[in-house]
């Protein structure tokens, strides 16, 4: 989950985000202000949208791609929009991944391959199949067409024999008297004649070489090209993709009776790339508004593009959805985008279906997209990655509980040899050995979880599905900081904490690592006797054991019967045996400790965050007190914002022996209050000190204060009750 802490996010994000709602489908919410985010950029005012194209960038697992599908899906189900999806992309390279979302809707997915086109044909108008021809000349030779050869080509297609390319590469070779010569037309097109034959004789041929054509349907709501059987660097791509961009401009648009059209580049990289394409998309990127067409472009990093032309295309595009992205990537994408400074730094810290969102040239927001049911199970492309991880994760559960058979044993021959409180136990001490009545149940009033009873905590649930779902990083803060809250509230050793510690096991087992789950679950297992033995152990006399220093031995019952005279026993073995043991308990509890500080310490790195935040209500303000830690962990900033309440008259924020302050002036506002402290251990949490005077305060009064614990996994909590405060 993002949290913006940076003072450039608390200070701009708010006004940018608030200063305008734009009309249609809805895509998600804002996390900046909590606002639902509507969006179907044809309904939107010309002068505040010039243009409908977009592009979606983001890193693998950003969820760009469910972001796209889920827009087309809502445009063509609540405004009756048709889209043509050009799908590059699939999880296995034998469907692309829209096509489930394709035939959900109605739609028809073309495969490549299924198919001959035929650029000849009379379906198209001549001025049609002389730019298709090009196309495919540009494609494959990218210089082969000079000013004689464009020459030569257009005499050729003239000719009685160009119905199909092998027509047309033999009119080129042995072309008619014309203007020109033959002997002059033949030398002038025997460039282009040869970068034709490569899809009559050569790699490519079998798909544009067909004797006729049949154009596909343009009534659809949706129509995909799925190249993803084809080699991703074929030149038969950006060729086919030629074709498409053909067949959009001069038949689909043409015949279509949708209000408005949307044209999807999946892994657009390829296409926006070659020569052959780049001056039809940049027709297309020009004339949408024109065309009622909206261009989607889909891929993973402007970079892709290299320098020059092909990131001029991604220029026009008014709107951009921008996911997680590496920081030099997010550098280059938010200079080129012209992206404010604090989106670029949210950019690598975004989640799952997370982007920053820039609308025309003004707005710009984070937004999470929230999806159905529906849509998740439609959009989904991880089905074959999880299922290989859950076989994995299965062969590596039955390693782990051969293992975890071995700890127990292990425990059983420790109870065997231990006794509660800390004695050894020899079989004539104790005569008794009636079985260990069962626990008494629970009060119904009872409640052992801090939640109302009618609420279900499926934090571990979701916290294990995640990790299931191959977001391991995700999973351990989840389960990290699930850990944190439980010993805060119910101690180390409650159940509550071994309940996480086990989570966190099963979340190391899930992603390979298998020496932490099993350290985790030896944890487990150790610290599980212990509370065994302290909560559920009855002494023979009825009485319950405690965890306080070794009592006199337990008595056998009383009994009427004469006792049996006994045989004198040795007592300086077990006196030596207990002093012995009490050494290696006291050791054994010293490592404990260790290892639970240890333990408590990996929690905290695992969910490190670098950020925190918590929202805060005093005097009638609400105000945010935020840090952000550096990239080098060598010094924390920490701030109060207000966000500009109308009821703020004072605030200051001290710690570290360092404090900053504001106060409202002749109705204006200064810069919020904020500080810079060194940090020695990046891993421990900062206290600071808030002070906030309302609409009632007045100079030199005192102002109510709080004193506030950030951590830098991104909880907050109140120093002086422990009690964990909301961020908002």
């Amino acid at each position: 989950m993002i949290r913006l802490a940076t003072s450039h996010a608390a200070i701009t994000a708010p006004f940018v985000a608030s200063a305008a709602g734009f009309p249609g489908i809805p895509i998600g919410r804002s996390l900046l202000d909590g606002r639902a985010f509507h969006l179907s950029p044809v309904l939107a005012d010309t002068a505040i949208l010039p243009s409908t194209n977009s592009i979606g960038l983001g890193g693998l697992g950003s969820g760009k791609s469910t972001t796209a599908k889920v827009r087309i899906r809502r445009e063509i189900l609540e405004q009756q929009h048709q889209a043509v999806v050009v799908d590059s992309f699939g999880e296995d390279s034998m469907s692309g991944e829209w096509s489930p979302l394709v035939r959900d809707l109605g739609g028809l997915v073309i495969e490549a391959g299924a198919f001959k086109l035929n650029p000849c044909s009379d379906l198209f108008s001549p001025q049609v199949r002389e730019q298709l021809v090009r196309s495919l000349i540009l494609a494959s030779e990218p210089d082969a067409l000079t000013t004689q050869a464009t020459h030569a080509l257009q005499h050729a297609l003239n000719h009685p024999k160009a119905t199909n390319l092998n027509g047309l590469t033999d009119a080129l070779v042995s072309p008619q008297d014309g203007r020109w010569s033959a002997a002059r037309l033949a030398e002038w097109g025997e460039s282009a004649a040869m970068a034709l034959t490569r899809y009559t004789e050569g790699s490519l041929r079998g798909i544009f070489d067909g004797e006729d054509s049949a154009l596909p349907p343009t009534d659809l709501p949706i129509l995909s090209f799925d190249f993803t059987r084809m080699d991703r660097n074929s030149p038969a791509i950006p060729s086919l993709m030629a074709a498409v961009a053909c067949w959009v401009e001069q038949v689909w648009l043409r015949q279509s009776a949708a209000v408005h059209r949307h044209l999807v580049l999946e892994e657009a990289w390829q296409i926006l790339l070659s020569p052959a394409t780049t001056e039809l998309i940049q027709r297309l990127l020009k004339n949408s508004r024109k065309a009622a067409l909206e261009m989607n472009v889909v891929m993973h990093t402007l970079s892709d593009l290299g320098q020059g032309r092909a990131q001029d295309l991604a220029r026009l595009c008014e709107i951009a959805h921008v996911g997680r992205l590496g920081r030099d990537e997010a550098a280059l994408t938010g200079a080129l985008l012209g992206l404010p400074q604090w989106a670029i730094d949210a950019i690598p810290d975004l989640g799952p279906g997370q982007a920053v969102w820039k609308v025309g040239p003004a707005y710009v927001d984070i937004i999470q997209t929230v999806i159905d049911d529906q849509e998740a199970r439609l959009t989904d492309t991880g089905t074959r990655r999880r299922a290989a991880q859950q076989a994995h994760a299965d062969r590596e559960a039955a390693a782990l509980d051969d293992e975890h058979d071995d700890i127990e044993q292990a425990a059983d021959v420790l109870d065997e040899e231990t006794l509660d409180n800390g004695e050894i136990v020899d079989a004539e001490l104790v005569d008794d050995t009636s079985a260990q009545p069962a626990p008494e149940p629970a009060a119904a009033d009872d409640w052992g979880w801090e939640m109302p009873p009618n609420v279900i905590d499926t934090r571990r649930d979701d916290t294990l599905q995640a990790a299931r779902e191959g977001r391991y990083s995700e999973a351990a803060q989840l389960a990290a900081i699930g850990e944190r809250e439980a010993i805060t509230r119910h101690g180390i050793r409650s159940p509550e904490a071994m309940s996480w510690l086990s989570t966190r096991a099963a979340v190391a087992e899930l992603g390979g690592n298998r020496g932490q789950a099993v350290w985790l679950r030896a944890t487990v297992a150790r610290m599980g006797m212990g509370n065994e033995r302290s909560e559920n152990y009855d002494n023979p006399d009825g009485t319950q054991a405690r965890d306080s220093a070794p009592g006199p031995p337990p008595q056998p019952p009383a009994t009427t019967e004469e006792p049996q005279p006994r045989g004198r026993r040795r007592v300086w073995p077990y006196a030596a045996a207990v002093a012995a043991l009490g050494i290696t308990l006291a050791g054994i509890s010293q490592a404990s400790q260790d290892k639970e500080e240890q333990q408590e310490r990996t929690a905290k790195a695992a969910a490190y965050q670098g950020r925190s935040k918590a929202a805060l209500d005093i005097d009638g303000v609400k105000a945010d007190v935020v840090a952000h830690w550096s990239s080098d962990k060598r010094r924390v900033v920490l701030g109060l914002r207000s966000y500009f309440d109308p009821n703020a008259r004072f605030l200051r924020i001290d710690s570290g022996g360092e404090s900053a302050s504001a106060t409202l002036s002749g109705g204006k506002w200064p810069r919020d209050p904020e500080i810079t402290l060194p940090v020695d251990d990046p891993l421990a949490d900062v206290t600071v000190r808030i002070a906030v005077g309302g609409r009632k305060w007045k100079e030199g009064s005192r102002a109510q204060s709080l004193s506030v614990r950030l951590s830098p996994t991104g909880i907050a909590y109140d120093a002086t009750t422990g009690k964990q405060l909301p961020s908002g």
